[in-house]
């Protein structure tokens, strides 16, 4: 895996599309600023659900634009998955990411996931699957 950029938390606040004030953890992939608001991302750490990654633009303010990705929890619990829509997948580990939360660590980095560990998970085919038909 090669590193893709970085997460942050700045103490920047960003409006939503409703004029809602958000908490922000900004992340920075091949130069484009995202953001996840910091209450989702807590709540997707602990109940393993899907949290957004938006669009963060600064005129004046910072403002959350379109959904531009998912993130969720691994599997195996230690890292969060961020998928880019048409940008690719991402990953950074649990462990910084709760210390750059909760104030410990400034930074943490973000690392990139090879296209091709993807594609084999995704073409896999189990036996079951092979043995089903349609009948007309």
């Amino acid at each position: 895996m090669e590193k893709a950029g970085y997460l942050q938390r700045t103490g920047y606040k960003a409006f939503d599309s409703e004029g809602t004030m958000h908490d922000i953890i900004e992340l920075h992939i091949h130069s484009i600023r995202y953001a996840i608001r910091r209450a989702n991302l807590a709540k997707a750490v602990s109940s393993h659900v899907f949290v957004q990654v938006e669009e963060l633009t600064h005129n004046w303010n910072y403002y959350l634009g379109a959904t531009s990705g998912l993130g969720q929890v691994s599997v195996s619990g230690k890292a969060l998955n961020i998928d880019i829509f048409n940008g690719g997948s991402f990953t950074v580990s649990l462990h910084a990411l709760g210390n750059v939360m909760y104030g410990k660590e400034r930074f943490a980095f973000i690392m990139k996931i090879p296209e091709a560990q993807l594609s084999q998970k995704m073409r896999r085919v189990t036996l079951d699957q092979k043995r089903i038909s349609a009948t007309v």
